[in-house]
Parts: C-alpha cells; sequence; structure tokens
C-alpha cells in the first residue's frame, strides 16, 4: 500500500461537505493539509479539528490567478505537493430554459476551469519528482446525461473526459489521476445539514455521506504505485440511476 503519512495533500472545497471529510480523513492518516476554500471561518475550523500540520488558503479558486498562490504557499510551508483532491464546485438544476446565465458562468468557472487550474498548477511539481497523485471530484452526471441537472452534468463530463486525457498524457511519469463519481451524497450541496443523515437512518433514504465518499478516495491513493484507479463510481444502493 501507498501510506499518506506526512505526505502534503490540498484540498479545494474543504470547508464543507465532502472536501471537508476528505481533509478529515487525509488528516487522521497524518498527511499534512492544505484546506482551500472560500469560507475562512468554516476552514479554520476544520483546521483546528486536523491539528497542527495544516494550512488555510481562503480564495476563489474560479480566480485565473489563485491557483498559483495555493502551489505557491504550500511549497514554501511544506515544501512539497504529494496529493491534490480537486474537489470545490458548485451545483446548479432545473430547467435551462429558464436558466440564470450568470450562475451558470459561475457554475463552469468553478467545476470545470477551477478544477482543471490546480492541476495544471500541481503537475509540474509531481512530474519533476516523478510522483504524485490527483483525484477530482466529478459525479455519476459526468457518467450519464442527467435531464434534471444538464449543467452540472455537463460539467462533470468535461470532469471525465479530462481526467481520461491527462491520465494518458502522464504515463511514464509516476504520476496518477482518477476521478472518483458519486451518487446523491447527503451534505450541504443537497441543503442538508453536517450529521442529518444518522447512520441509523442512512439506509431509508437514498444517499450516501461525504464520509464514504472520503473512504473511497483514500482507497485510492493507497493503492500500490503500479494501481492508477482512472474511474471510481459510488451510489448508495437505493439510488435508481
Amino acid at each position: 500500500m501507498d501510506h499518506l503519512e506526512n505526505k502534503v495533500a490540498i484540498v479545494t472545497g474543504a470547508s464543507s461537505g465532502i472536501g471537508r471529510s476528505y481533509a478529515r480523513k487525509l488528516g487522521a492518516a497524518g498527511a499534512k493539509v492544505v484546506l482551500v476554500g472560500r469560507n475562512v471561518e468554516r476552514l479554520d475550523a476544520v483546521a483546528a479539528e486536523i491539528g497542527t500540520d495544516t494550512l488555510s488558503i481562503p480564495g476563489d479558486i474560479a480566480d485565473p490567478d489563485f491557483s498559483s498562490t495555493i502551489v505557491t504557499d504550500t511549497l514554501e510551508r511544506f515544501g512539497k505537493v504529494d496529493v491534490l483532491l480537486s474537489n470545490a464546485g458548485l451545483y446548479v438544476p432545473g430547467e435551462f430554459a429558464g436558466a440564470d446565465l450568470l450562475a451558470v458562468r459561475d457554475l463552469i468557472n468553478v467545476n470545470v476551469f477551477g478544477a482543471f487550474a490546480i492541476v495544471r498548477e500541481v503537475l509540474p511539481h509531481m512530474i519533476a519528482t516523478g510522483t504524485g497523485d490527483v483525484i477530482m471530484t466529478s459525479s455519476v452526471a459526468g457518467h450519464q446525461s442527467i435531464h434534471w441537472e444538464p449543467v452540472y452534468s455537463a460539467s462533470k463530463h468535461a470532469v471525465q473526459a479530462f481526467t481520461h486525457g491527462v491520465r494518458r498524457q502522464l504515463v511514464g511519469s509516476g504520476v496518477r489521476i482518477g476521478e472518483i463519481a458519486p451518487g446523491v451524497v447527503l451534505n450541504e450541496l443537497w441543503g442538508i445539514a453536517e450529521n442529518a443523515a444518522t447512520e441509523s437512518g442512512i439506509e431509508s433514504v437514498p444517499g450516501i455521506t461525504s464520509e464514504d465518499v472520503a473512504d473511497a478516495a483514500l482507497y485510492m491513493l493507497t493503492r500500490p504505485r503500479h494501481v492508477n484507479i482512472r474511474d471510481l463510481v459510488i451510489l448508495p444502493t437505493s439510488q435508481e440511476i
């Protein structure tokens, strides 16, 4: 297994939901965690949970200059970047004929441009060291078109194509890239507060928890180096999709 102790991991969208669970799991595994998000107070709260080997970097991943700042600050603090979980995302559902185009643009800027930009900034450092891991947070909506969320679905199809293409470019470099594609996750993205879906009730609703997704991501990260999990779809047993 590839162990995570003392590895430096950047997590975008780390202040809530899946990203927060990623950060907690990485911290518990002994990694040094760089927390990226727009809400300073929430980032600091997650950092306080994890402990001393953290760095909070507040900002908007859609900002063209922000990804460079993230990597620069990470290298200044920890000297390397071993893992990237490109997770920050927005959600816009509904009929496209009545869509708010400003909201559509914001989603594309975060889910596509922002997700790609941070990968662009970390890859040269990983390639230079001959090792590293990138996991993109996609969605089952990136594997099939979901008609009630066509904009979100389109953004995750972009993540899917990006992951597949970049993986082939990285063959022989020692750097791995893959995407994790959850179905319904019972968290803030769906308007559900943390811990609202209790363990006793999770089997009765069509959803999984952010912790379930984080466990699957850590499984991907800890495979032997000759194994690259390109796509991992994780669905609620009760979700009809």
